[in-house]
């Protein structure tokens, strides 16, 4: 039998104002109401203050696993580059800004000198003046162009929101340079009678990849004339391109390229990034060209208080199998955001749902009017879905000091200059390192002492963090993983860039070498012709519909609701069977829906509005098979392997759970067909001596193998930048294939995403992660915190937890594999 687990299918501000620089601890902002003068901020208490506050009582000071000072940090002055213009400093200093920083100067010098650069450091370092000033130097040159248009450049960003407040940013800060600058939206939002303008005379065109991809791209004719001067382009948030996503940017910018070329431009690549793992490495992988990398942050940064916090378990209450059961992060952040709001800290608590950020805001305003009315009134909610002018107003609410209080999804992470914050709750691991440091870079802004707190979910990678705090303190971030020649995310790109201009032999090497397999299969699907000496288009449908750059591919099922026939959006066809199936819970702009019906054939899913006390999980069963072993390398006896493989999935049922406390209230059967995947896999075997050593006998084998699974797989992100969502797993205690005892996880996506690609070439730290994650869990047989998934096909069972511990231990007793090294000793 084999157990499974499935896979699912702010930019900164311009930075602190170069005035006198921090050197000490600053006490936290004091609160105020618009339009009264500020108090002095001495009373206001230090983030270690208020952080002991929140701890006081035994059961509360038992919860803080680990606290993390970090000193205050001086900022470092530079001067700008003197190719700058007069008047674009003269444009910064009228905005508060006096001098750079040194990374801003250093990444404008590159700029100017034709280099592409990524600036990777923290929050509200400055990164977008870093790039703006060289780009608003090079638009008030061309300005002054007696013939033409003059320079062009183009900005990307993954969401709306951040292209919004890019533009707001942007125009403030080049009105003093008039026309010369003339920023404009490009976007599925943009009206069309103000489209042809944008092409014509815009200088500074903001969109997303999305947009870049349908709409630009295939119209290069009608753009020929802005892309005949593109300069610059800038990439921000750059991190945020990984995986499918980012393997699709990184194709959709070599289509940028080539045109670019095509018109006689080759423009300079300007990213911003968060903190990152070798950030050159991961933005040429993206952008295709060479890039220099600065990651030596020189602003100022005041003391940061970071504590983990993990809730307590609940004795009352026992989960699936038994196991116990801990207090939801969901209702231990509402506690503490209860008690920083009495206490007058201004504060974001980041949640991962949007059902979970209205869950607790409700939860502490329902507190807050117990303690004072008027209180319960300055905490909120923020989210996607809201209107433009809703989040806008939340965010000068926050501003000024009316609100106190915001739980928010990432939607707030990214696109979003929230200043003056004292403290940040972090409800569970958001996945990266990466994010986790965006997200706490919230609060204490322009030098502010600040507070972040990480509140554990029920998950074995939180529980493994908040009891080995030098994996977040102590190591750097992740990589970020893309894989642009994944053969299911080049193939569609081929076809889009045939359809822009015939490809040649010139540009297969711009593609990658895959482009020379792919073409004949392309041929033969009758989606490319070979005339003479390039490849054509045949179709009459636009190639570039072919693929949704964020979806996984197929058809995406439409969710319909069934008493209006409104449609309320879609989900990608791989995720279909998982998400809406019949009876799921389906959550949209905060509403709750139940799914009436799944029609696969139409792919609509049918729902109706309803206010379930539940949640749904669906089950399922796996098997797997060995396509093509890649790389297999010896581990003393046992053997660690990467290849293809095909991975056949079948949605049998869902569980209902509780809201609040996670109990599975019941079981309701499913009759969905099997659906194949074709991905990328790493896999592990180990012999029958090394289970005799270990005293894994028949009886728990599966138990061992299947508990081993799914803690790799919920410790896997903290190697690879990838969402435990997007991985699977299977467990067998005798493949077919291997004839041996067999662990596999695989990507989620077909072709693969680079995740499991980034587990083989860490498999001894990352299998070292998994199994201290579940050895340092308190439970006795194994609880969501170490071993259960709330997303295992079979229910969690069966399930050994110190099976699991032995067979782990025994593997990595023998040497590292080849270019496996040991991990550090925490």
């Amino acid at each position: 039998m084999a157990f499974n687990h499935l896979p699912a299918g702010a930019h900164d501000a311009f930075g602190p104002l170069s005035r006198t620089p921090v050197t000490h601890s600053v006490p936290m902002a004091h609160t105020h109401r618009p339009g009264r003068p500020t108090p002095p901020a001495d009373p206001r208490p230090t983030p270690g203050t208020v952080l002991h506050r929140l701890s006081r009582g035994p059961s509360r000071a038992a919860r803080i696993t680990h606290t993390e000072h970090l000193p205050p940090r001086e900022g470092r002055h530079a001067v700008w580059p003197d190719r700058i213009r007069t008047d674009v400093v003269a444009a910064i200093e009228a905005a508060g800004i006096g001098h750079p920083w040194e990374h801003q100067a250093a990444a404008a010098e590159h700029a100017l000198d034709g280099e592409s650069v990524v600036v990777a450091t923290g929050t509200a370092s400055g990164k977008s003046l870093a790039y703006l000033a060289p780009v608003l130097s090079a638009l008030a040159d061309g300005a002054e162009a007696p013939n033409g248009r003059g320079a062009t450049a183009l900005y990307l960003a993954p969401t709306k929101a951040l292209v919004a407040d890019q533009r707001r940013a942007v125009r403030e800060l080049a009105a003093p340079l008039g026309n010369a600058v003339r920023p404009a939206v490009y976007d599925g939002d943009t009206p069309v009678e103000e489209r042809e303008w944008v092409r014509q005379y815009a200088n500074y065109v903001l969109t997303n990849p999305d947009m870049l991809h349908r709409g630009i791209l295939p119209a290069h004719p009608r753009w020929a004339s802005y892309l005949r001067a593109l300069r610059y382009v800038v990439i921000d948030e750059c991190h945020t391109y990984r995986g499918v996503f980012g393997s699709h940017v990184a194709q959709v910018l070599r289509r940028l390229r080539r045109l670019c070329a095509r018109y006689g431009s080759d423009p300079v690549f300007l990213l911003a990034s968060a903190t990152a793992s070798d950030p050159a490495a991961a933005a040429s992988r993206l952008t295709g060209v060479p890039v220099i990398e600065i990651t030596d942050d020189a602003s100022p940064r005041g003391e940061v208080v970071f504590a983990l916090w993990e809730p307590p378990l609940l004795t009352d209450l026992r989960g699936e199998r038994g196991a116990p059961v801990r207090r939801t992060a969901t209702a231990e952040t509402a506690d503490l955001l209860t008690d920083l709001v009495v206490q007058g800290v201004r504060t974001v608590a980041f949640v991962r749902s949007r059902r979970g950020a209205e869950l607790i805001s409700v939860i502490a305003q329902e507190r807050l009017t117990e303690v004072d009315r008027s209180l319960a009134r300055r905490v909120a909610a923020y989210r996607g879905g809201y209107l433009p002018e809703e989040r806008r107003a939340l965010e000068r609410a926050l501003h000024s000091g009316e609100l106190l209080g915001l739980a928010a999804t990432t939607a707030l992470e990214l696109g979003v200059d929230v200043a003056g914050l004292d403290a940040v709750l972090i409800t569970g691991y958001p996945g990266t390192r990466a994010s986790l440091w965006q997200q706490a870079g919230r609060a204490g802004r322009a030098g502010q002492g600040a507070l972040a707190v990480l509140v554990a979910r029920d998950d074995p990678l939180d529980t493994y963090l908040v009891h080995h705090p030098e994996a977040l303190f102590r190591r750097p971030v992740e990589a970020t993983v893309l894989d642009p020649d994944n053969p299911y995310v080049l193939a569609p790109h081929l076809c889009a860039a045939a359809a822009e201009l015939p490809l040649t032999d010139a540009d297969l090497e711009l593609f990658g070498p895959a482009t020379h397999d792919l073409l004949p299969q392309l041929e033969a699907a009758k989606l490319l012709r070979r005339r003479a000496t390039a490849w054509h288009w045949t179709r009459r449908e636009r190639a570039s519909d072919l693929t949704d750059i964020r979806g996984g591919g197929g058809r995406p099922v439409q969710i319909v609701e069934a008493s209006t026939g409104r449609l309320l959006g879609t989900v990608d066809e791989s995720a279909a069977h998982t998400a809406v199936h019949d009876g799921a819970v389906h959550l949209h702009q905060g509403r709750t829906y139940l799914v009436k019906h799944l029609d696969l054939e139409d792919s609509v899913a049918l729902v109706e509005e309803a206010n379930p006390p539940f949640s749904t999980t669906a089950r399922d069963t796996t098997s797997i098979s060995i396509l093509e072993t890649d790389t297999e390398i010896p581990w003393g006896a046992a053997r660690l392997c990467y290849g293809s493989v095909e991975v056949t999935n079948q949605v049998v049922s869902y569980l209902r759970r509780k809201l609040i406390t996670g109990e599975v209230m019941g079981e309701a059967k499913l009759d969905l067909p099997p659906r194949t995947l074709r991905t990328r896999a790493v896999w592990w075997t180990v012999t029958e001596d090394q289970l005799d050593e270990a005293r894994i006998n028949p009886e728990i084998l599966g138990g061992a193998l299947h508990a081993a699974e799914h803690a790799s797989i919920g410790l896997l992100p903290l190697f690879a930048t990838c969402d435990r969502w997007d991985i699977g797993g299977v467990s067998v205690p005798l493949h077919p294939d291997t004839l041996l005892p067999t662990v596999f996880v695989y990507d989620g996506h077909p072709g693969g995403a680079g995740f499991a690609e980034r587990a083989f070439h860490t498999a001894r730290a990352w299998l070292t992660a998994t199994r201290d994650a579940i050895a340092s869990c308190e439970c006795e047989a194994g609880c969501p915190s170490c071993i259960q998934s709330p997303k295992c096909g079979n229910g969690n069972d069966p399930l050994h937890k110190r099976g699991a511990i032995r067979l782990l231990t025994r593997l990595l007793s023998e040497p590292p594999p080849p270019d496996q090294p040991a991990p550090p000793h925490p």
